[in-house]
């Protein structure tokens, strides 16, 4: 389907429920932002020194960590 790209816009705003095609445009370099960001850090991350490995007593460290900071959460 060959749109040209204002009626393209016109049915993504009317199908995604933006108000105008402003506020459509903003979602896609919002997106595009956010994916510009999350490559970053990727690359960052590809690029960095190795760290302890992720074995079965990392993970139960980790659900222990998140288990005791839930706690105070759930009586407030």
């Amino acid at each position: 389907m060959n749109l040209p790209l204002k009626s393209f816009v016109d049915e993504q705003v009317s199908q995604r429920g933006y108000g105008t095609s402003s506020e459509y445009v903003h979602e896609l370099i919002r997106k595009d932002r956010d994916r510009l960001q999350l490559r970053g850090l990727l690359l960052a991350g590809a690029a960095s020194a190795p760290a302890a490995p992720a074995d079965a007593s990392y993970f139960d460290g980790l659900r222990d960590r998140v288990r005791k900071a839930a706690k105070p959460a759930a009586k407030a």
